[in-house]
Formats: structure tokens, sequence, C-alpha cells
């Protein structure tokens, strides 16, 4: 299984540390963001990464060439500083020729949340590790769902039919791999594609059925956005094995 690591952009809300650096160079207790990701990858049924950058990628580059005793790799973005993370995934589509894991290059997590997407029980081409909580703000990527089946997934969505959150990781199967890459082309032909999220590809995907959810309660993650989210991060890594 292939993960591949959305790491193009800057982490503009993390200036003035993100000036001349990814945000997923930040340093944590020394360590990366992309180190920390890549040590709990290393934990798991993944036989391949793939770092996909953008801003400031030699510093991404040099990262990943000291990474010892794992198969990773860099894609650049040539386009990151003119799209969304949409046309850096079509940028990445060559990649997406089998099932594979998508994650966010901001998105911390324990290797058990990545495993329990491995493991679970996938009845939809397309799965997303998700979470649940007692208030959501705006800046969360909100879902719907009906049971296990994925109905809608954005930040603007209507608080009270809220059922969780996505964390920015996810399977495809095969049939997943293939109707994202399908989606993918299809919306980078729209006027606006250059601003939109792929997730707006999977909320697509998902109102016609070939998306499901694997709820990671009680497991250990986080999104580094900005800087407030940058401090709680480093508490909650050092609590992981190294």
């Amino acid at each position: 299984m292939k993960a591949i690591i959305l790491s193009a952009g800057q982490g503009r809300r993390l200036m003035p540390l993100t000036s001349n650096m990814a945000k997923c160079c930040l340093p944590l207790h020394g360590i990366s963001i992309l180190e920390w990701q890549l040590s709990q990858i290393a934990r798991c049924d993944i036989d391949e990464v793939v770092v996909v950058t953008g801003f400031a990628f030699e510093r991404v580059d040099a990262i990943v060439e000291k990474v010892s005793g794992a198969n990773v790799r860099t894609l650049h973005n040539p386009m990151y500083a003119h799209t969304d993370n949409l046309g850096t995934c079509w940028e990445a589509r060559s990649e997406m020729n089998a099932p594979f894991v998508l994650m966010n290059g901001d998105t911390l997590f324990e290797a058990a949340v990545l495993q329990r997407l491995l493991n679970c029980d996938k009845h939809y081409p397309i799965t997303l590790a998700t979470n649940n909580k007692a208030h959501f703000d705006l800046d969360d990527m909100k879902i719907i769902t009906d049971g296990e089946r994925l109905l809608k997934v954005s930040k603007q969505l209507d608080i009270h039919l809220v059922s969780g959150e996505s964390i920015g990781l996810m399977v495809f199967n095969q049939a997943g791999a293939d109707a994202f890459t399908n989606k993918l082309e299809e919306m980078m032909d729209k006027q606006d594609a250059l601003k939109l999220w792929y997730l707006s590809a999977i909320d697509q995907l998902a109102s016609e059925g070939l998306a499901g959810i694997c709820p990671i309660n009680g497991l250990s993650w986080c999104e580094v956005d900005d800087a407030a989210d940058f401090s709680a991060a480093a508490d909650i890594v050092n609590q992981w094995p190294g």
C-alpha cells in the first residue's frame, strides 16, 4: 500500500515560522512534522510513501533524503503557488493508479490511527478516518453521515446535522482510486478548479454513494493550522513512541 502526503503548502497562518520553509518542515522537539508522520507510518502496513512538495521543496527533499530504512520519495508540484490542494492531487494523479492512502501534510497521528483505517471493514471504495467531538468550529472539515456512509464533507455544513469531522486521512481501494482520479480530471476542467480543495471531489463522490467512514475516536491525532495548533501538537506528539 502506498501513502501519499500532500505537503505543497506554505502554511501562511504560521508566519513568520513558515516564511522560508514549508509547514511540514517545522520542528516539534527537534523533529520535523514530516518526520513525525513518517515515524508513525513506518509502524503500519505501508510499503511506499510519496511526499508531494511545493513551497520551499528543497528543504522537504533534504528531510526525505536523510530518512533511513524507508521507501520514501518526493514529487514536486510546480503549480503550488497557483492552486489549492485539488491541483496538488491532480499533479500526483499518476501515483494513484492502485489502492493508496492520502493524507494532509499537517495531520499528525499516532500509528494506531492509520492502522485502524487500514484494518477497518471497508464497505465503500473510499473510506475517511473521522472523529467525533462535542463542538465544531468554522475551520473543522465537518461531515454528515448515514451510519457508515458519508453523505457530505465540507467546512460549510449545518452544524445541527454534523456527525463528526474528517481528520485529513483516507484510504482508496482500486475502484476508489479510479473514481477519484477521474473526478480530478473532470474538476480540473472547471473555471474555478485552482481554488478548490480535494475534499470537494470527495464530497461529490460521496453524493454518488462511493465514500464511507472509519471512526478513530479515542486515538491521538491533531492538525497544525496555526500557532495554537503548533503549540498543542508539541505536547501531543511527545506522548507517542519514537
